[in-house]
């Protein structure tokens, strides 16, 4: 991290803890290592989040207090304090290796199972999953399996770690991944630099080779997920380090799709912890979770201009 950025994340840390605002803290005992959380646009006052490496298929859908929705029918079952035993919704015929991103196209969830801590691995890959609704059911299956891989990665485990995954998001119709970097090829060393990929191809039966369209570096932190806004006015990205979270804001482009070369918003996060999940409440306000269970709401005004 260059001495710039620290003196900025130093200045502006009281300011910034006075505008976030914690909203909620999950307390259903299967949701322990919230990874990513998507807004739906489909049902309303619907979160989904998930659990990453160690954990079955299943997705949570929880309300904007942290509360678990569970489908009318078992609401006898389930009632009360008996809600924390309703295990989410089972994706069946999905495995679950590292399952670190969500986001959404139109009425189809994507989970992106691209974790990959020791740059390893080569079988990483995106569920596309009608978006169930919470309040009727209580399983659903993928549409489709589509395996990808880095157009840049030759070597497995890789000569430079910079190919794991914790952030993705969708942009006119199209998939796009931002990598975790390591340094000196060590699982618990950040590096603060992220890679811009696009999925362009959409095969089933081999390998969908990630486009590279950018890399930033100096970010504050390493990446641990990103969204896109409802009207895809623009990309927020998380990328955390000890002292806080960095929330990255990169407006849309003019042309094209690079995000990462766009002038961009900053709002540091004070005491957030592991932070690992972004999306948009609406136009004007941010959600972040993270691994401790909480989710904090944070007004776009409040990012530096």
């Amino acid at each position: 991290m260059s001495l710039t950025l620290r003196v900025l994340m130093v200045l502006t840390l009281i300011t910034n803890l006075s505008a976030q605002n914690k909203i909620c803290e999950v307390v259903h005992k299967d949701i322990d290592e919230q990874s990513a959380i998507i807004k739906s646009q489909t049902y309303d006052n619907v979160y989904w989040v998930c659990n990453d490496s160690g954990s079955e298929p299943f997705l949570f859908p929880l309300t904007s207090r942290g509360e678990m929705i569970a489908p009318d029918f078992m609401k006898k079952r389930f009632s009360g304090k008996k809600l924390d035993e309703y295990p989410g919704i089972k994706v069946k015929s999905a495995s679950l290796i590292d399952w670190e991103a969500l986001a959404l196209l139109g009425d189809t969830l994507v989970i992106g199972d691209v974790g990959n801590n020791g740059n390893t691995r080569r079988d990483m890959g995106v569920y596309l999953i009608p978006e169930p609704n919470p309040r009727a059911t209580y399983e659903t299956r993928p549409l489709i399996w589509l395996p990808v891989s880095f157009e840049d990665q030759s070597n497995y485990p890789a000569t430079e770690w910079e190919f794991d995954c914790e952030a993705m998001f969708t942009f006119q119709g199209k998939i796009y991944f931002l990598t975790k970097h390591r340094a000196d090829r060590h699982i618990r060393k950040p590096a603060a630099a992220t890679k811009l990929y696009r999925m362009d191809t959409r095969f089933t039966n081999r390998v969908n080779v990630l486009k590279l369209i950018n890399r930033k570096e100096d970010l504050g932190g390493w990446v641990t997920d990103a969204s896109m806004a409802p009207d895809e006015s623009a990309m927020v990205m998380l990328a955390q380090n000890p002292l806080a979270t960095i929330i990255w804001y990169f407006p849309k482009p003019k042309r094209g799709d690079d995000f990462l070369a766009q002038t961009p918003r900053t709002y540091s996060l004070v005491k957030a912890d592991q932070a690992e999940g972004i999306c948009f409440k609406d136009s004007k306000t941010i959600i972040v979770s993270n691994e401790q269970r909480e989710w904090f709401e944070i007004p776009l005004k409040a990012f530096s201009k």
